[in-house]
């Protein structure tokens, strides 16, 4: 038996000498053919630096061919923060001071502990990689512990000042960003999103007055409401949009396609019929065939697309069989011209959405003052059901403050008398981060919902052990074919085969395990009703986290370490407890490969982007038929999922600590993966990629990752102090108590000193503290009051004169998105609703059409919808105020698409031509950005 596990020993050396020369050969390969293709490909290597605005733009990687490499290691990580973002940031920051922990370590480690476990040991019965695990320290000579033990305490010290360094360092610097001009000034930093709302609160007037009390008062409040269809008939005209923009340019492609035929049969007619020498290039009157006006005046009322499209040829699609379902089905529904039916749901959808917003408004001029005194239930979470209004507000609302530090003390103060009445407060939400469905969760079916979320994860982490075990018991194939005689016929296979199934094939399939899980995780995140994205990035970074940890490592460890075991336990299951301590070091060689996994093949990859160039030519070619989706295509920076990013990163942080005294090996190996890794993500955010699209949360991920490095301190610890313990001499007996009791006390110390972090650091990372007040943003106005009037709701009810229409006209809103409009005392391209008229509108508008009215006696209809042209403003929901999409079709040869921009136009229906081109083989291309981009 002792001979079958020296074999496995053995083996486990070449499995991991396998693995090592393996994942450097891809390492090489992948290198170097990114630094070929590199120059060639700058759409997926170097983005960054065509795509963003001219100040976040970065600089030429360089110009020479094989000198990228020193680029790279001399770019300033500084400039991710203001390029690209404060999570990019501080991600690559934390890959920066892993480095910094783990140089020292891997040197002292190495030049310590490898000969304290390596040199005279033999008395172990260890070969191979074993020999410079924990568990080879032989019986007669356990005094050798105490430099395990020396250490862990040097190397926990030394972790504990970078972690208090670098959360000074990450206060300080989010306090920068939060009073930081460029973001201060914007709406968002003094807007605070508030969950819970009351009934009686459920007013602009009645938030507003609450809120009058911290300093500089409440500029703007927006109350979320239930608007029913709306959502529904926004997405039904955003789909028609996108529909109509296909249709029209799949019937360009054809019309370009068609003539490229005929005139083909033309010219080959015209080799046979010399008498007809110039019929591929001119009509009988000299002009082209591409001339727009070769619609004749004899033909009629005939359309240019009639002329040059049959019926049969025009863009179908299949209507779905019920209108509840999201899709047709092939060969069945009904079957309708796709131009004509978008044209026609645009401008029912139009129409509709323009009359919802019409009785929103309505509403919203109803609420703009308090409830009565006598209303039922006053504190109750739920609209009232006795509400004539047709869109009841819900419980939540945004409430825009004067000044930034008031937006912070909103967020803190103890806002109402009983349990989870306005309770959720969010501050600095972006409106495009906003989970606009889940603004109604009731609080506490909201922790109902988190109870049941948290307990199917944690279902899903006990199931997923299953699969992870058998991923760890592969990776000790030797010892499981010389325990079992069934599976004996492995141990015969070639060296190298069984080197790559025990080496490669476990930390593979790992990976795509670990790949299934985030998207139910996700989804479980958003089922408990968390209001913005970016939390829900937060919630599945601990889930994903706790998942990870358990099975990737804990489960991996004990079916590995049990595994090695199970030969001498099956035999004399006496001695499970010295057996353990010697056998369970020996799983790290299994995360020894998965470093080497990470460290060489994935961030080669990371670098080549394989995928990303593959996909990139592949949407264009398969999806890039319209011009907007051209744009999608090349000019939209990738992002990243934070949620599951930063966990795949702690993890290997977790091994690492964890191993770094039972195994030392691994220190060397993961300090070099995770500089590789800050040199690649360093290259990726300032080079390629952009932050996260929904939303910026200044870096909050980073404190989590804090949190996560303490896990593996624990880990590492509770591991030291039971392989202590277990520890025995030649005679038996526990050898090596005194240093599992001071394994304890250090548990004990690190956990004060965890307590010590989160306790000073904690309530800093979120908030602006009131010494920084003066720093922060506020608005000083000088017509204060005037602006406040203008502001009510209720002001907009009745119709201004045209004296005032002229005055506000003249006072539209044109800088740029985000800031805050001191002189009109609200955000600058704040949404105009009921309080900003729409007087150009009602004074072009034709006599007669709906919702003008022009008798001032009626007073009902002078009730205006919201200002649905200056687009999505601030906190409100897009179906409420976005305007319809520019229909963008290209210019083509022929002239065709002039005339269906023109149809379209006269069906009430915006639409463009500009920067879109159709060459003369039907490809699409664009010289510029969305028409609706510049407005």
């Amino acid at each position: 038996m002792s001979s079958n596990l020296s074999n496995a020993t053995n083996a486990s050396t070449a499995t991991f000498v396998t693995a090592l020369v393996f994942n450097a050969a891809v390492f090489g390969i992948e290198l170097g053919i990114f630094t070929v293709a590199r120059p060639f490909f700058p759409a997926i290597y170097q983005p960054r630096t065509y795509i963003p605005p001219k100040v976040r733009r970065a600089p030429e990687l360089t110009n020479h061919f094989f000198l990228w490499p020193w680029a790279v290691f001399t770019a300033n990580y500084h400039e991710i923060r203001s390029k690209v973002g404060m999570d990019a940031y501080f991600f690559v920051r934390f890959l920066r001071m892993m480095v910094r922990i783990l140089l020292p370590i891997w040197l002292i480690s190495w030049v310590i502990l490898l000969p304290i476990t390596g040199v005279r040991s033999d008395g172990a019965g260890h070969t191979g990689l074993d020999r410079f695990t924990f568990g080879n320290v032989p019986p007669n000579d356990q005094a050798r512990y105490a430099a395990h033990l020396i250490l862990a305490w040097i190397f926990t010290v030394w972790i504990w000042w970078n972690i208090r360094h670098e959360m000074k360092h990450f206060v300080t610097t989010r306090q920068r960003w939060l009073i930081d001009p460029e973001n201060a000034s914007s709406a968002m930093a003094s807007t605070v999103l508030i969950t819970g709302v009351p009934r009686n609160y459920l007013s602009e007037t009645a938030l507003r007055n609450l809120f009058s009390h911290l300093p500089g008062g409440v500029r703007k409040v927006w109350l979320n409401r239930d608007l029913k269809e709306m959502p529904e008939l926004y997405e039904r005209r955003q789909k028609a949009a996108s529909k109509l923009e296909s249709a029209e340019t799949t019937l360009l492609n054809t019309a370009v396609k068609l003539r490229n035929k005929k005139l083909k049969a033309e010219a080959k007619a015209a080799k046979k019929d010399s008498a007809r020498k110039s019929t591929d290039t001119t009509n009988n009157d000299g002009r082209p065939l591409t001339d727009p006006s070769i619609i004749d005046a004899e033909q009629g009322d005939i359309s240019l697309a009639e002329k040059l499209v049959p019926r049969n040829k025009r863009p179908t699609h299949r209507l779905p069989l019920f209108s509840w379902m999201p899709f047709s089905l092939p060969l069945l529904g009904k079957k309708v011209d796709s131009i004509e039916w978008a044209r026609q749901e645009l401008a029912e959808t139009n129409e509709a959405l323009h009359e919802a917003r019409r009785t929103l408004a309505r509403d919203v001029a109803t609420t703009s003052s308090l409830p009565e005194p006598g209303t039922n239930h006053p504190d109750a979470l739920k609209p009232d059901p006795g509400s004539s209004q047709t869109y009841p507000p819900l419980n939540s609302a945004f409430v825009l403050f004067n000044n930034q530090i008031a937006a912070h003390m909103a967020a803190q103060v103890l806002t109402h008398h009983l349990p989870y009445r306005m309770a959720g407060k969010s501050v600095g939400v972006a409106p495009e981060d906003v989970i606009w469905s889940n603004l109604n969760m009731n609080p506490y079916e909201a922790r109902g919902r988190t109870a049941i979320g948290w307990g199917v994860t944690i279902g899903l982490i006990v199931v997923w052990a299953f699969p992870v075990a058998f991923v760890g018991a592969v990776s000790n194939i030797h010892s499981l074919c010389s325990t079992y005689s069934w599976l004996s016929w492995l141990c015969s296979l070639p060296s190298v085969i069984v080197g790559i199934i025990s080496g490669i094939l476990p930390p593979a399939l790992l990976a795509i395990l670990n790949m299934l899980l985030p998207i139910v995780l996700r989804l479980l995140a958003r089922f408990e009703g968390v209001p913005q994205r970016t939390t829900v990035e937060l919630s599945l970074m601990t889930r994903y986290f706790l998942f990870q940890v358990i099975n990737s490592f804990l489960v991996v460890t004990l079916s590995s370490g049990i595994i090695a075991a199970l030969p001498d336990l099956v035999n004399n299951p006496g001695s499970i407890p010295s057996k353990l301590a010697a056998n369970l070091p020996r799983a790290s060689n299994f995360f020894l490969t998965y470093i080497i996994l990470q460290g060489l093949s994935g961030t080669a990859s990371g670098f080549l982007q394989v995928v990303p160039l593959v996909l990139y030519y592949v949407k264009l070619f398969v999806l890039g038929s319209t011009p907007r989706s051209i744009y999608n295509i090349k000019y939209t920076l990738r992002s990243v999922a934070w949620g599951t990013l930063y966990p795949s990163i702690t993890l290997l942080v977790v091994i690492t600590i964890a191993y770094s005294i039972i195994s030392p090996i691994i220190n060397g190996l993961s300090a070099v993966t995770f500089f590789l890794f800050y040199e690649m993500y360093k290259y990726l955010f300032i080079w390629q990629l952009d932050g996260q699209k929904t939303g910026e949360t200044g870096g909050l991920f980073f404190p989590k990752a804090i949190q996560h490095l303490f896990v593996g301190l624990y880990l590492q610890q509770i591991c030291l102090a039971a392989l202590f313990f277990l520890a025995q001499n030649e005679n038996g007996h526990p050898s090596a108590v005194p240093e599992g009791a001071l394994m304890i006390v250090l548990i004990a110390f690190t956990a004060f000193f965890h307590l010590i972090i989160n306790n000073s650091y904690g309530p800093l990372t979120h908030f602006l503290p009131l010494t920084l007040a003066d720093m922060t943003h506020s608005t000083s106005d000088p017509n204060v009051a005037k602006a406040t009037k203008e502001l009510d709701d209720a002001e907009s009810y009745i119709e201004p004169k045209s004296t005032d229409v002229e005055k506000r006209t003249a006072r539209k809103r044109t800088c740029p998105s985000g800031s805050v409009d001191s002189t009109s005392g609200k955000a600058k391209d704040a949404p105009a609703t009921v309080e900003d008229v729409e007087g150009d509108r009602a004074a072009s508008a034709k006599p007669g059409a709906p919702g003008v009215e022009r008798e001032e006696g009626e007073r009902e209809n002078a009730i205006r919808g919201v200002d649905e042209d200056v687009g999505p403003k601030d906190f409100y929901h897009p179906a409420s105020v976005e305007p319809q999409p520019i229909i963008w079709i290209p210019r083509d040869p022929l002239g065709l698409g002039e005339a269906e921009e023109r149809a379209i136009r006269e069906a009430g229906i915006k639409v463009s031509t500009k920067d879109a081109v159709m060459d003369n083989k039907g490809h699409v291309d664009i010289s510029g950005p969305p028409p609706e981009s510049e407005d």
